[in-house]
């Protein structure tokens, strides 16, 4: 069965090998004549035409799949020095450089016609509220601009949908899809950045027209040396090669310290109101299920606005939405109104009503700050008790398991601790490091707390506990719709799990 790849635009133009070889400062290969009319660095979706980009990695290296590419049709080889011997068996010509990986975004770029000068590109980066942010971004251009969305949860071009394999795609995948939306009369597109996006160079290529920055709390610590290291890869998406227009978070401090180092012209807001800001929320009011505030921006501008979800944090995700859409050349009115109209965001407290007469919500909080923004955000709008489900991948950050435990020890009244994607690790022992972090809260400020490995056991006991008034909060998933345990990926929505416990009890 061929495997199918990402999206790949219909009409293509072929561009000289010796063209790139030039562009690489590379030595010009035998067979320099050839064409190329594609890339890719994964040797299953190779097309006849395509360069393979043969990468190193941790434990194989991409040349060691060369044979499969040549079958495949490819007409040349982008690789380093350990690959290059066994391409010259293949006898495919190669382009051999140093770093192939950071060479793959631009020659990506230029194989597809530099697709993204003709697409308004928003990217949005940040630790909590990407996903949430680059859908409002998307939801305020489609009332002015036909659309596309890159990030965590799906790939959409115009009205199709695509699952997305991780948040920001790989640089030949993303120009790729870029080609395919330009083809397709897209005009704008809302994008996330993650940092392994930034340092990998998967954004190489691009020149964003806003970069968006919301906030930077510890996360991907597992990736990252430290929250310094963090911040410096976030803060590559605001230098010149990336980025041409900052709008950054005055309320955050790290978004402070960006205002003040980023290498491009910076517009500012403040959803907590600084009058330091240039954009700002005021008179805003959180409700349950949605805030409504008031948007002052420079000059006098002043616009009403509605977030479509709950929580003083999403105040500032639209307000971030409705910053950028203006800095963008779009009216901050029809920005604003375009925003409130998006029907909500997959996995972000996204509710689940099978009749129950309590709230039930999933939200895709996985980080320490994200879940105690989440909880707090309940409690406002919980007449009874709070309830919550949670729990902490594996093969990632350990240090904020013990963190997350204790968030939800007291700031839930039973806060259920289980597995989330345990992946390689024994589900017990990340389980013990959360239930560590509950018992560091005093007994008088903690709720209950319940452990349960099996995570559909987990959702159905609180579910049971829940009575009207009431909140049950299932936490760290979202969108996803399968669980990593060993290796193996079964099928999970917390969504639907959920929606089937609340049935058992109702019936």
């Amino acid at each position: 069965m061929t495997y199918p790849g990402p999206p790949r635009p219909v009409q293509v133009c072929a561009t000289p090998l010796a063209d790139l070889a030039d562009q690489l400062g590379a030595a010009q290969p035998e067979g320099a004549a050839a064409e190329v009319t594609g890339i890719t660095h994964d040797s299953r979706a190779v097309r006849p035409g395509d360069l393979y980009a043969a990468l190193p990695g941790a434990r194989l290296h991409g040349a060691d799949f060369v044979s499969q590419a040549a079958s495949l049709g490819a007409v040349a080889v982008l690789t380093d020095p350990a690959g290059a011997e066994r391409v010259a068996a293949t006898g495919l010509p190669a382009l051999v450089v140093d770093d192939p990986r950071g060479a793959m975004g631009e020659l990506a770029a230029t194989i597809y016609g530099r697709p993204g000068r003709d697409l308004l590109q928003i990217g949005i980066t940040g630790t909590s509220g990407k996903t949430t942010t680059a859908y409002l971004v998307e939801g305020g251009l489609k009332s002015v601009r036909s659309t596309g969305l890159i990030g965590t949860v799906e790939m959409r071009i115009g009205d199709e949908r695509i699952k997305s394999e991780r948040t920001t795609p790989e640089a030949t995948d993303l120009q790729a899809l870029f080609a395919v939306m330009r083809e397709r009369g897209v005009e704008a597109v809302a994008m996330e950045v993650s940092s392994h996006a930034l340092v990998l160079g998967r954004v190489d290529g691009c020149v964003f027209d806003i970069a968006v920055f919301n906030n930077l709390s510890p996360e991907h610590m597992e990736f990252h040396s430290g929250m310094e290291d963090y911040f410096q890869a976030k803060a590559r998406l605001f230098t010149r090669e990336r980025s041409r227009l900052g709008v950054v978070n005055f309320d955050d401090a790290y978004g402070r310290r960006l205002i003040e180092e980023a290498e491009v012209p910076v517009v500012t807001f403040s959803a907590e109101g600084h009058p330091d800001a240039d954009w700002r929320a005021v008179d805003v009011e959180i409700g349950p299920m949605d805030s409504t505030f008031a948007v002052v921006g420079p000059g006098g501008v002043r616009v009403a606005a509605r977030s479509p979800l709950p929580g003083s944090f999403n105040v500032a995700n639209t307000l971030a939405a409705i910053v950028s859409l203006a800095a963008a050349g779009i009216d901050p009115q029809t920005a604003a109104d375009g925003v409130a109209a998006v029907p909500g965001v997959p996995g972000r407290l996204e509710r689940v009503d099978a009749g129950q007469p309590y709230l039930a919500v999933v939200d895709y909080a996985h980080k320490t700050d994200a879940v105690e923004s989440v909880l707090r955000a309940l409690r406002k709008v919980t007449k009874g008790r709070l309830h919550v489900v949670l729990g902490c991948g594996g093969d990632r950050d350990r240090t904020k398991r013990g963190p997350m435990g204790a968030a939800a020890a007291r700031l839930a009244d039973t806060a259920v601790l289980t597995s989330d994607n345990p992946r390689s690790e024994d589900p017990l022992a990340i389980l013990a490091t959360m239930l560590e972090g509950a018992a560091s809260v005093p007994a008088h400020e903690r709720g209950e707390v319940l452990l349960f490995e099996d995570r559909a056991a987990a959702i159905a006991a609180v579910v049971a506990r829940a009575h009207a008034g009431d909140t049950v909060l299932i936490a760290g998933k979202g969108h996803e719709q399968g669980q990593d345990i060993a290796g193996v990926v079964r099928p999970f929505d917390d969504r639907q799990v959920l929606r089937e416990a609340i049935q058992q009890t109702q019936g």
